[in-house]
């Protein structure tokens, strides 16, 4: 007996196990479970709706579990379907002993689907975020995802919020309001409640391939804290596309650029999707970047070239809320050879502060304005560093060219927003310039006065600058200010030195309104300038005990000897008029000169003064200006040999107009000696073959100027009155 109930007792286990087994690893299949699958699926949305086959269950019986799953089902959304892998929850054997039958979970399993199908049925699930997937459905274009979701219950069989979903999605596309997309985006993502991660994220942007490892958005209630890295590896874009990328932002001509970047990201935005607070910080470097552009830098730049290149630049930029910092250096093109450049820009507030330094590497650089050129064969170094205000003022605070021995440093420059000189507390001047003149000066701000003294600055350009350029108001200053000078030694020209100049020199609106500058000669010898303001006029006088200094300006005369120089002019206005005088000195050369009297055939004065030279006791000048336009009334020139009257007009640029006569001197002494009374008072009785002269016209652009000469019987009375007045004076 107790054999046979041992054996019944085996087969009951047996069976038992088979069953469990059974039932553990292979399963049943059946419909008591559908029923209350859909029911848990309304309750996370009342318009959910499920297509369920049959349903096998499976023990799990370490867990005191059965796990239900069905495979193949659809679910309904408002009318729009989605088929699923499958569904499987499991129910607690506890629950189903009382009699109680709740599931505690649902996993759900996505066939490949459309994203914004999937995005739709989210909504239904996580209704927190209604607004989030609202923007996502609209902007997502296309795409697939295939996802796992894992939902709890509670004992109440209401949804907990520690839902999980991960998943995959691939090509898919954004598409901005601004018509701008991105395209290829894959990535794997796993979402938990109020967290979601995006890893091996792929996508393409303006054909850039972006990759990143991981992306992290938290939902903390009031904001999403969104973070991660974004890359890119060397990427080439054509002229189209960076027009597209960045001429929003940045009117420049781009031509081509090859680039990388490894970027970091943070960004805290609100539930209205209004940025908070941001961090960026992206690696970004440069191996080739073409940028034509239409600045004018010839001046500077002699071997400026019709584009910018850079190349091999390694630049760290971070951004910040009100802030930002670029820090770089990297090679650069503007001329025939590659230069240096190292730069740190960084917006604090509503300041920009920026410290560069460039390296101009065998190129040329000219100032004109100092006349000072670098050579090729040298390095030379310029800083730059000072801040950008929000009232659009530029404020430099050290600005310091360097090459070999040469020093040219400014200290605290301000400019306006139309860059205007506001302050400048010192500026040192220490370099060789063009002719090889050595130059030590500084300026000092003292209050409204700038004191510039020093050793020796060679005036040379500035003086052929006054003489020949357009002069009109040069608007540098903002301020009213005057000038102290000091100077020890002054160039006038490459061998001519003037020593101890000192003078004061007032500008208002830009404009010389007082000066008063004095100096002299390693002989004593005096030189002045002059200029007083009074009832809207500006009277000017200049006198030099030496005039060749200045004269020999002019390329167009050689060999200028000896000579004092007296100049006075009155400007009312747009007009001035002025009056030059030179007294006693000798010419040489004088092209224009020497053709007219070869074609009058006075050859042996033409002899004379390209051997000897001619003298003249006084040579004067009246002349008028407006705007470009030269009235000469008057040139008047007397000496032993020849003397010469002459008028006419200069258009400056365009047209020189001159005509006059020239008299031998033996004709002068006929013309006065033929008056009566008079002319045997002044020169005495003459005997020759009558009165003669020589008439002449110069006419022509500044560069094909013709000259003609038709030789004349008597003079004009003018001729003969002005030589009377020089002879009475003399």
């Amino acid at each position: 007996m107790t054999r046979v109930i041992l054996k019944i007792l085996s087969i009951i286990i047996f069976l038992t196990v088979c069953f469990i087994g059974y039932f553990s690893l292979v399963g049943f299949e059946t419909e008591r479970f559908n029923n209350q699958i859909k029911e848990n699926l309304k309750k996370i949305d009342t318009r959910l709706d499920v297509k369920l086959n049959n349903v096998k269950i499976i023990l799990d019986l370490f867990n005191l579990k059965i796990s239900a799953k069905t495979l193949g089902p659809i679910i309904s959304h408002n009318n729009k379907s989605i088929d699923l892998e499958l569904i499987k929850s499991d129910v607690s054997l506890l629950n189903i002993f009382n009699d109680q039958f709740t599931l505690s979970n649902l996993y759900i399993s996505t066939k490949s689907v459309k994203i914004r199908e999937i995005i739709t049925f989210y909504r239904s699930v996580n209704k927190n975020n209604k607004t989030t997937l609202f923007i996502l459905e609209n902007l997502i274009n296309k795409g697939f995802l295939i996802a796992d979701i894992n939902l709890n219950f509670d004992d109440k069989g209401k949804l907990k919020e520690d839902f999980k979903i991960n998943g995959l999605i691939r090509d898919s596309s954004l598409n901005f309001l601004n018509k701008q997309k991105i395209d290829n985006i894959n990535f794997i993502f796993g979402a938990e409640n109020k967290k979601l991660d995006l890893n091996d994220l792929k996508f393409s942007y303006s054909n850039i391939n972006f990759t990143s490892e991981k992306v992290e958005v938290e939902n903390n209630d009031n904001f999403f804290n969104i973070k991660g890295e974004i890359n890119n590896d060397e990427t080439s874009l054509s002229e189209d596309t960076l027009k597209k990328l960045f001429n929003l932002f940045l009117k420049l001509d781009y031509k081509n650029i090859k680039f990388s970047s490894q970027n970091k990201f943070f960004f805290k935005i609100n539930k209205k999707f209004k940025v908070s607070d941001y961090e960026i910080k992206t690696l970004l470097n440069i191996d080739e970047l073409l940028i034509n552009y239409d600045l004018n830098l010839k001046d500077i730049f002699p071997d400026l070239q019709s584009e910018v290149s850079l190349k091999n630049h390694q630049t760290e930029i971070t951004f910040k809320k009100n802030n930002f910092l670029v820090n770089g250096n990297g090679e650069f093109l503007i001329q025939k050879n590659y230069d240096k450049a190292y730069y740190k820009i960084e917006k604090n507030g509503s300041e920009y502060l920026f410290d560069t330094k460039i390296n101009f590497i065998k190129n040329p650089i000219n100032l004109s304005f100092l006349n000072y050129r670098s050579n090729e064969d040298t390095l030379a170094n310029l800083e730059l560093n000072g801040r950008f205000l929000k009232d659009k003022t530029l404020s430099l605070e050290n600005i310091k060219f360097e090459k070999d021995s040469d020093l040219i440093k400014f200290k605290n420059l301000e400019l306006t927003d139309n860059l205007k000189v506001s302050e400048l507390k010192s500026v040192t001047f220490d370099y060789v310039d063009i002719q090889n003149k050595k130059n030590n000066f500084q300026a000092i701000q003292d209050g409204k006065n700038f004191i510039i003294s020093g050793k020796v600055f060679n005036a040379s350009k500035l003086i052929e600058d006054l003489i020949f350029e357009d002069n009109k108001n040069r608007d540098i200053f903002e301020k009213n200010y005057s000038i102290v000078l000091d100077l020890d030694e002054v160039y006038l020209h490459d061998n001519d030195v003037v020593y101890d100049l000192d003078g004061n020199l007032n500008f208002v609106n830009n404009e010389i309104t007082y000066a008063n500058i004095n100096s002299k000669f390693n002989d004593n010898e005096k030189i002045s300038f002059t200029l007083t303001s009074k009832d809207n006029q500006k009277v000017t006088t200049f006198y030099s005990d030496q005039a060749k200094p200045f004269v020999k300006k002019f390329d167009f005369i050689k060999g200028f000897e000896k000579g004092s120089l007296d100049f006075y002019s009155v400007k009312s206005k747009d007009m001035t008029n002025s009056k030059l005088k030179i007294y006693d000195f000798n010419l040489k050369e004088l092209p224009a000169l020497t053709k007219i009297l070869t074609l009058a055939s006075l050859q042996g004065i033409a002899d004379l003064l390209s051997g000897e030279g001619i003298g003249f006791s006084e040579f004067e000048m009246n002349f008028q200006n407006k705007n470009k336009l030269m009235t000469i009334d008057e040139i008047y020139a007397i000496g032993p040999a020849i003397s010469i009257l002459m008028e006419g007009y200069i258009e400056e640029s365009k047209l020189v107009s001159l005509r006059g006569t020239l008299v031998p001197a033996t004709t002068i002494n006929k013309a006065i000696g033929s008056i009566p009374i008079l002319g045997d008072i002044l020169v005495g009785k003459k005997t020759g073959e009558g009165v003669f002269g020589v008439s002449f016209k110069i006419k022509g652009p500044p560069k094909k100027i013709e000259t003609t000469v038709n030789p004349i019987k008597t003079l004009t009375p003018r001729f003969i009155t002005r030589t009377l007045e020089k002879i009475k004076k003399n």
